[in-house]
């Protein structure tokens, strides 16, 4: 008796959904529609929407901190533990995940990255960019600023020229030469 209740329950519920889930009455993105006064069914947003979590990414990322050892130190630490792997430590784009087989990251001293402003270096490290994931999750703001520092400090240490250094710089370099 009570697995015949089960039986008829479960025949009542299949019976009970006539419609398809396949078959739902929807409009095609950039097709008409009766709907709306232009006739489109896909419509401007309104005037002064903002995108989901713009505001508090423009917000988290329009400080750029000084530029101080520390922060350096901090970028270092960071760039070794998250970008290392296929960027590798000298940002060639040699990292051991592409000498296993993944795609090449294009190097930091290519001059469209040398060139590129700091706003797109955090942008890929929260976005990703091409095979390269988002690292939003995993590295907090004050940190992507500290690997972008540090990213500079790389270019900079490749392209640098002595005249770019300061004076006491200079000197210890030349102590340190002779």
């Amino acid at each position: 008796m009570r697995t015949a209740f089960v039986v008829l329950g479960a025949a009542l519920a299949v019976a009970a959904c006539d419609q398809r889930m396949i078959n739902q009455p929807k409009d095609k993105p950039y097709g008409t529609s009766q709907l709306f006064p232009d006739n489109r069914v896909a419509q401007a947003p309104p005037q002064g929407t903002v995108a989901r979590d713009q505001v508090f990414w423009s917000w988290q990322t329009s400080q750029r901190p000084a530029m101080t050892e520390a922060l350096l130190a901090r970028g270092r630490e960071r760039y070794d533990a998250f970008c290392s792997p296929c960027h590798a430590r000298t940002g060639d784009g040699d990292g051991m995940i592409v000498q296993r087989g993944m795609p090449r990251p294009p190097s930091f001293y290519s001059e469209r990255l040398r060139e590129a402003p700091d706003r797109h270096i955090l942008q890929v490290i929260t976005e990703g960019y091409g095979a390269m994931y988002s690292y939003a999750s995993r590295v907090p703001p004050d940190d992507r600023w500290a690997i972008a520092a540090y990213i500079r400090a790389l270019q900079f240490s490749r392209n640098a020229h002595v005249a770019d250094l300061s004076d006491e710089v200079r000197q210890q370099l030349q102590e340190n030469t002779r």
